[in-house]
């Protein structure tokens, strides 16, 4: 165990640069989703998470984790989902969070919506927006111990709790990878996806993403655009500016939203811990902006002291 410890020292030092992400506050809903077979709730779950959207002003989402039907209010599979926002603007997110349940999970056979929350700091009525759509026919009714709406549909009947609560949390924490070989970019990303699994509270809304961008564009209709200075194609165009070390050709990212500082920190650790046992990734960075833009500033060397 020791030498253990000691190796992974030994990386921290050689690998982990000096650096540090910068994260924000945002808003997020915690639901759980459950059907009847297990194909079904993962298509509902990744389906209502799959597109990450808080920097174009939409909501973005992830999959905590999958649970039996023993974590589940009516005793089937489950899985933990977290959708995210960055405003408190708790009507837009309304809307928002309504276009991924109404789209993505109440169109899945045999799916219900239930509310996780942890000592919510409000809570989002869900009638006016997914509740209307069994157009004025749909009930309320208590079941497992909730009070529940029903929606009538083609296939008997979609239920979703009447209230769901949201909390204060933290999102955008991140760490970049880089890499000298492509295989590096899938292998080491995805172990530390299933490291950061591990963490309850977390989720990794881009999976392993390969487009850091930054706040300042030249195309502000986009919205963020590319990192450019850290983009391995562009080394020999940008060649003093750039800022991709030798030997990198890959820069992944990893990025983390969670419920609270802690989980997330523990997430960011886990998941570096994973990135630096493959030889292929050279350094571990992290995205900021100079510490102008996020409300948190989260020092890489400080998570392992």
């Amino acid at each position: 165990m020791e030498d253990v410890r000691m190796s992974m020292k030994s990386k921290i030092e050689s690998k982990l640069e000096d650096t540090y992400c910068e994260a924000f506050k945002g808003i997020c809903s915690r639901v759980i989703v459950t059907a009847d077979d297990e194909e079904t709730l993962k298509r509902a779950a990744y389906d209502a998470t799959s597109t990450p959207g808080t920097v174009i002003g939409r909501v973005e989402g992830g999959v905590e984790s999958f649970i039996d039907g023993s974590k589940t209010p009516d005793g089937r599979k489950g899985a933990i989902l977290q959708f995210w926002y960055n405003s408190n603007n708790i009507q837009k997110f309304e809307v928002e969070l309504s276009y991924r349940i109404r789209q993505d999970i109440l169109v899945k056979p045999f799916t219900s919506l239930f509310d996780a929350s942890v000592d919510p700091a409000g809570k989002i009525g869900t009638m006016k927006q997914v509740g209307h759509c069994g157009d004025g026919y749909e009930w309320e009714e208590n079941l497992y111990g909730r009070d529940m709406i029903v929606v009538p549909i083609a296939i008997p009947d979609f239920k979703i709790e009447r209230e769901l609560g949201y909390m204060n949390g933290v999102m955008g924490a991140n760490f970049w990878y880089m890499c000298s070989s492509k295989e590096a970019v899938l292998e080491a990303g995805r172990a530390a996806l299933k490291a950061i699994g591990e963490v309850e509270g977390v989720i990794a809304p881009f999976d392993i993403c390969s487009a850091a961008s930054k706040p300042e564009t030249n195309y502000p209709w986009i919205g963020p655009t590319t990192n450019h200075p850290y983009c391995p194609s562009l080394k020999k165009t940008l060649q003093e500016k750039s800022m991709v070390p030798g030997g990198v050709g890959y820069i992944p990212e990893i990025v983390i939203n969670g419920l609270n500082m802690g989980s997330v920190f523990e997430a960011m650790k886990v998941g570096i811990e994973a990135v630096m046992n493959f030889d292929d990734v050279l350094k571990v960075s992290a995205g900021n902006y100079q510490g102008k833009l996020g409300d948190y500033n989260i020092q890489l060397k400080e998570l392992f002291e």
